[in-house]
């Protein structure tokens, strides 16, 4: 590093630990093998096909809170594997393998991309190439692209080949540079409403994220065409006084799939997410509201054409617990149903879509 680039980085502030590989350096590390490719891409048309409504199926995004694990995250995808092979004919399922963690308060664990091992010290450059090897072990040996949070936007380019599906958070939503990167993905991307309900502003991310736009990325000027597979993700919010506010119920569901409708955007699609503030972070509600989403969309002609799937927090054991206990196949950020109740529960999605 030259005395300039010295200086400049003692007047920001920070250390520089380490240089980070670029996403071409590591994927040239860890390729996706060419025989996945096309398994790969058959399933990202089939996800395509139903958001474009050219398939009936439902999608369920299920998985972890967060990915802690490689083990046990991939034994939990072979369980899902077994099961998707029963409910093809109607279900689509995508496992959630989410690699980064948004903290409130920017304490806490913030997943396997800062933290490979949850109880040893921050280790980007290790935690970036964990992450990859963890997604494309589930995609090489269970043939499922997986979904994962784009939290940080220009980490996206680590995962691009691998990826199924982005969820992009309730904290960062609202952010310019999230709405512009999604805007030159050709995933799926679910944009769910800020916690603090504010619908609007989860719609004004759709639409900014459907259209071309020229910003700065990854050290480039660059363009983007916009990306029409942009949908809305609704969590629940938190109210001032930090009472929860579900909105999954049938009024909200009819009053936001009007209020998408009149918009006319591509594909508009709504997930509703079964935790978080919906749940009240009850992880034992998720199958109740699951069944009321589907009552409601059997019920209306709009939401059923809208409501394209469910995302469910799930894995080994049920619960969660805290970094240090040990228990394997257990949350350690919010509380998650069960293996058999959530194998229960998608064969009750399976038998009332």
């Amino acid at each position: 590093m030259s005395k300039s680039q010295t200086k400049e980085n003692n007047a920001m502030s920070m250390n520089f630990v380490k240089r980070i590989p670029t996403a071409g350096e590591i994927i040239e590390q860890i390729p996706l093998p060419n025989q996945i490719r096309d398994i790969k891409e058959t399933r990202d048309n089939d996800l395509r096909n139903i958001f474009e409504n050219k398939d009936n199926r439902f999608i369920l995004i299920i998985g972890p809170c967060s990915a802690d694990n490689e083990d046990s995250v991939c034994e939990y995808i072979e369980k899902l594997a077994r099961v998707q092979e029963q409910v093809k004919d109607s279900i689509l399922i995508v496992p959630r393998i989410y690699t980064n963690k948004p903290r409130t308060t920017g304490e806490g664990y913030k997943g396997m991309a800062h933290q490979p091992d949850p109880s040893k010290k921050p280790d980007l450059f290790e935690g970036i190439k964990a992450i990859r090897k963890m997604h494309l072990r589930a995609l090489c040996e269970y043939h499922m692209p997986a979904a994962d949070e784009m939290l940080y936007p220009e980490n996206y380019t680590y995962l691009a080949d691998v990826l199924g599906y982005i969820a992009i958070g309730a904290r960062s939503v609202e952010n310019q540079q999230h709405r512009l990167a999604v805007s030159g993905v050709d995933t799926p991307v679910g944009m769910k409403n800020p916690t603090s309900g504010d619908l609007s502003v989860m719609l004004n991310s759709i639409i900014a994220s459907q259209q071309g736009h020229t910003f700065t990325y990854a050290g480039w000027e660059v363009e983007t065409t916009g990306n029409l597979l942009t949908h809305a993700i609704l969590r629940g919010a938190v109210d001032s006084n930090g009472r929860n506010i579900p909105n999954y119920h049938f009024e909200d569901l009819i009053r936001i799939a009007k209020d998408y409708e009149k918009l006319q955007l591509s594909n508009a699609t709504i997930i509703v997410d079964t935790n978080h503030a919906n749940s009240m972070k009850c992880y034992s509600e998720q199958p109740r509201i699951a069944r009321e989403v589907l009552m409601s969309r059997k019920y209306d002609t709009l939401l059923k054409k809208m409501i394209k799937g469910l995302m469910i927090e799930s894995y080994l054991v049920e619960g969660r617990q805290g970094i240090g206990e040990n228990i394997y196949g257990k949350s350690i950020t919010d509380a998650c149903l069960g293996w058999d109740d959530t194998e229960k529960l998608i064969y009750y999605i399976a038998e009332n879509v």
